[in-house]
């Protein structure tokens, strides 16, 4: 036998065969090795503060059985979203009254008034005839109520209706300041 066969097998690692060798030198190493066990795999995991963020970006996990904003949503709460952080959010629901006036009044007051516009509060509303500028009217708190519920309270405050535009006696760019043809009839 030679003088290294000899050395070996009085060392502990002479009775180890296989995966147990190679644990024991592997264990050897990474005891001389010191403070470097982390680079090998083994060891503490530095904290996300010890390891900085110089010029590269942290792995992002996975989200998980929780909900999270990386899960996909709805495109109506996006929109909303959206519209709520740019300040948007008078302008969306001025937009969904007169979008959606006949869902929010009901098809029989659609089918007879109009909306004109929504601004500060106050929708204009045109009737197609003076009885119904008349109904409306008469129903102003309960079509305010009915938005109210339909897109949110404060959105529409007072309705302003108005009634058909009366006939003009005004023909042709050439005209007589006053009354005009009137004033002959009497």
């Amino acid at each position: 036998m030679s003088e290294s066969e000899s050395s070996q097998g009085n060392s502990p690692e002479a009775h180890l065969r296989g995966i147990d060798l190679v644990r024991k030198v592997l264990d050897d190493a990474r005891s001389r090795a010191g403070t470097r066990a982390s680079v090998t795999g083994q060891g503490p995991t530095p904290s996300r503060s010890e390891r900085g963020t110089k010029g590269r970006s942290l792995r992002r996990s996975w989200s998980g059985a929780r909900p999270d904003d990386r899960d996909p949503q709805l495109l109506g709460q996006l929109a909303g979203s959206i519209a709520k952080r740019r300040g948007w959010t008078d302008k969306v629901a001025a937009g969904a009254v007169l979008g959606r006036w006949e869902t929010v009044v009901g098809s029989d007051i659609a089918c007879h008034a109009e909306p004109r516009s929504l601004e500060h509060g106050i929708l204009t509303v045109q009737a197609e005839s003076t009885a119904w500028a008349t109904q409306l009217r008469y129903m102003q708190s309960q079509i305010i109520a009915r938005i109210a519920a339909a897109v949110g309270n404060g959105v529409v405050t007072k309705l302003r209706i108005l009634g058909p535009a009366a006939p003009s006696w005004r023909k042709g760019e050439l005209h007589v300041r006053g009354r005009g043809p009137r004033d002959t009839y009497g």
